[in-house]
Parts: C-alpha cells; structure tokens; sequence
C-alpha cells in the first residue's frame, strides 16, 4: 500500500486556512485521492476539549509554558490516534495548523525558546513531520480585516489567541516567515491577500509535484 502524504496549513489569524483547505481537500478528492481533514488544537474528542481552554479566555488562563504543553499535549493525541493511522491507510491529511504554529506563536510570538521547542515538539510526533507546509501569508490590515467580518458573520467575540495584540501578531507573522526560510522545500510561501479563486490555484499549483 502507498503511504499517504501529509500537508499541514500554517498562517496567522484572519489567513484563509480553513477556506484554503477544505478547497484543497475538494480538489485532491475529485482527484481520486483519500483525504482526512483535521486540525490542531483539536481533532479527537480529548484534543477538542484542550482547543477550548487554551482559545477561550477565563479568570485563569494558562502562562506561556502552560499553553504550550497544552498544544503539545493536544498534538500528540491527534498525531497518534488520527493522523499516522490515516498516513499508514495511504489517505492524504490535511491539518489546520500543526508544529510551526508552536514555533511561531509559542516562539516568536511568547518568546519562549525554540530549541527547546523543537525538542519537546520531537518528543511529541515522534519526528512526523509534514511532505508539504502551505504557509497563507496576509497583510495585517487584510487580516484584521477579515477577522472582523468572521465575527459580524458569527455573531462571535475574538478569542484569547486573536486578542494577543498587534506587536504579539506582528511577531508570529515574521515567525512564520522566518521558518520558512529555513525550510524552503517544505514551505510554499502563498501571498493570501488575494481573491479566495486566485489562492485556490495558487495552492493547487504548489502541490502539483506530489500528485
């Protein structure tokens, strides 16, 4: 059986992600391929329930170290439990975030240490790591923007993560585009100011080679 390939959707607040990926699974679906969907926090019963308290805000909301272990722990219950019996299958996973959100929002956004990180993040996936990362790269004012009309459209407040700030968004938005430059070949850097259809084809074209 072949092995299923596995592409993750990283980007800031008010990016596309969700838009972009269940376009792309659409796509690689009437391509004849298996796709599961999944996202992060999230995407098992236990994972779900970790994604409320580290979004929701809370007399008591979790430090920096807190919140990361809570990622963490989310993640290793989603890696082990859906995304690597899926890869074993021979589907295509797709995640709504994955370990560059750690590095980007823990790291550059928090100022925790990346090495160190790295290095629980490893522990985590047991060194899974994504084929492909789609990296949806918008301008601050595109994605407030957006944010603000997802919460007209919802009848929704911003979450705990999405308040964080400007400087806070500013730092993960540079995060992100600095893990990239580190991993060319992993990341396709997508301009995602765009329409939804221009994005579309730009992340379709990216994954080409895989198909």
């Amino acid at each position: 059986m072949t092995a299923g390939r596995f592409i993750t959707f990283e980007g800031g607040e008010g990016c596309g992600k969700s838009t972009q990926i269940r376009l792309l699974a659409e796509r690689l679906r009437a391509a004849g391929k298996e796709v599961l969907l999944t996202r992060e926090p999230g995407g098992t019963a236990l994972a779900e329930k970790i994604r409320s308290l580290v979004r929701e805000e809370s007399d008591d909301p979790p430090n920096s170290r807190a919140e990361t272990l809570l990622f963490i722990a989310s993640r290793a219950q989603v890696v082990e439990n859906v995304i690597r019996p899926a890869l074993a299958s021979g589907a295509w996973v797709l995640c709504d975030r994955f370990a560059d959100s750690t590095f980007a929002y823990q790291g550059y956004g928090r100022g925790l240490d990346l090495e160190e990180l790295k290095r629980i993040n490893s522990f985590t996936t047991g060194g899974l790591e994504p084929d492909k990362t789609i990296l949806l790269n918008v301008s601050p004012e595109v994605s407030a923007k957006r944010m603000r009309a997802r919460e007209a459209a919802t009848n929704t407040d911003a979450d705990r993560m999405e308040k964080a700030g400007d400087g806070f968004h500013a730092r993960l938005r540079q995060g992100f585009l600095e893990l990239a430059a580190t991993e060319p070949e992993r990341f396709a850097v997508i301009q995602a100011d765009g329409s939804v259809e221009e994005v579309e084809e730009t992340v379709w074209n990216s994954i080409q080679p895989m198909l």
